[in-house]
């Protein structure tokens, strides 16, 4: 497919454009009013193409707004883009398309989609866009508004079913743990497919993740097994460097000396007091270890 690319139109202030026009209606005025009192007919071979003239140069005349560009068309031909805000003349044939070059906000809706392990979720996300080539916007893509619409739900998709919602090894990266990560990539998705409409993506980001309402209870469950199995093993590793430590301390410091047999109890008892949920309760031993 043949792009269009954006150039600039050729154009001229408008005001000396409507210095032109007021001038001319005057003269057309004018002859009127001289045909009238001197009932010369022949004044209507200056009337008639005068007013035709003025008529056809106020077609030329426009207004351009801040953040807006006016897209000229000559006859089915692309001619150039005016972007410069102001009052503008230009060929008054050419039809003026306008074309908002604002930033935009695209908020998608909830969509419901599997992710890379096949889990129902509920994801949908905001993009900040804006046009930055006009001729492609309006001449590359039939409608650019619900192109970008299309395309951004599209990719949502896409990017949904090559994350999972949550890590569980904590190396891959997921949807739910690598939010940074996971917007840059869905800029970078979209930029690639609206890139032959002429638009630029400033920002996307995720607004909504959320498992399904089926599984949500299920998935509940699951990450709070997880919470617990990774509590509990942090809790074990610390009570075997405590143990580790105080077996070490009482060696170095020859406090008492111990065969395997009471070390085995010993590591079993604080065990016990450090990895229990409940609160230990100590027995004082006041006889011989023996």
């Amino acid at each position: 497919m043949k792009t269009v690319t954006e150039y600039q139109a050729t154009k001229i202030n408008g005001y000396p454009g409507l210095g032109i026009l007021i001038l001319a209606i005057f003269a057309d005025v004018a002859a009127i009013i001289a045909g009238i009192r001197t009932e010369d007919t022949t004044l209507l071979f200056i009337i008639i193409p005068l007013g035709i003239f003025w008529f056809i140069w106020m077609l030329g005349l426009f207004i351009v707004r801040p953040n807006e560009a006016r897209v000229l068309v000559l006859f089915g031909k692309y001619i150039g883009t005016v972007r410069d805000a102001g009052f503008w003349w230009a060929n008054p044939f050419a039809v003026k398309m306008k074309v908002s070059l604002r930033i935009r906000n695209f908020n998608s809706e909830k969509i419901k989609v599997n992710d890379i392990h096949g889990n129902p979720i509920e994801i949908a996300a905001v993009v900040v866009w804006h046009v930055v080539d006009s001729s492609r916007a309006l001449f590359d893509v039939d409608n650019y508004e619900q192109f970008v619409a299309l395309q951004a739900e599209t990719a949502i998709r896409t990017l949904a079913t090559e994350y999972p919602y949550d890590a569980q090894d904590g190396e891959r990266s997921s949807l739910r743990g690598n939010q940074q990560e996971i917007a840059d990539a869905l800029k970078v998705m979209l930029q690639t497919r609206l890139e032959i409409a002429g638009v630029e993506v400033i920002e996307s980001r995720l607004s909504h993740l959320a498992y399904s309402p089926e599984i949500a209870q299920a998935m509940l469950r699951r990450q709070q097994a997880q919470a617990i199995i990774a509590a509990r093993k942090l809790i074990v590793e610390g009570a075997v460097g405590m143990v580790d430590q105080a077996l070490k301390s009482l060696a170095e410091q020859h406090i008492v000396t111990l065969d395997e047999e009471k070390k085995a109890t010993m590591v079993n008892n604080l065990l016990v007091a450090l990895v229990s949920e409940s609160q230990a309760q100590p027995v004082i031993n006041t006889g011989s270890l023996y």
